[in-house]
């Protein structure tokens, strides 16, 4: 079960999309995430890249943010991203984009949001292909990308909880 940790939406569960094509994020990993990141996240507007459920997106906006913009592509996570969306009645602080999360990233600015969630497939390169797009447009002031903990990614500060590892990216 996953469910909204802090702020606003405490304790409010979240629907998460059928099938295995996407893998939440579990509460233990995105509590701690969020405490390293609660002085950025209110006031922020926020980007959820590969949003599945839209679970980190809608945690910030509980714990503050402004706005949250959410990529993703899959019918299944869609479905359970717009349900969430409704059921907090965050619609008017919310846009989700239908499209591939690195076409999106290929188009950003530097400084077009200030915290940025990645949470892309374990099982493909597109974590490390990001931190080089991000090296060359900063479009957050953080951005955050979860992976597997025995997979290296180049970045400034990687936590590991179990299995997981979380990597941070500051624009310089």
């Amino acid at each position: 079960m996953i469910q909204i940790i802090a702020g606003e939406f405490k304790n409010r569960r979240l629907k998460t999309p059928a099938g295995t094509k996407t893998r939440p994020t579990g509460n233990r990993v995105r509590e701690a995430w969020f405490n390293i990141l609660q002085r950025s996240v209110r006031g922020a507007r926020v980007l959820d890249l590969y949003a599945g459920s839209g679970a980190l997106g809608l945690e910030a906006l509980s714990r503050g943010a402004v706005t949250a913009e959410f990529v993703e592509m899959h019918r299944d996570a869609l479905s359970a991203l717009r349900a969430n969306i409704k059921t907090l009645k965050v619609d008017e602080r919310t846009t989700i984009h239908r499209v591939d999360a690195m076409k999106f990233v290929e188009q950003l600015q530097p400084g077009q949001y200030d915290v940025a969630f990645a949470d892309p497939p374990y099982a493909s390169e597109q974590a490390k292909r990001l931190v080089a797009m991000f090296r060359i447009v900063p479009f957050a002031r953080v951005l955050t990308i979860e992976h597997p903990a025995d997979t290296a990614i180049p970045g400034d500060d990687t936590r590991r909880y179990g299995e997981t590892a979380v990597t941070f990216l500051y624009a310089p």
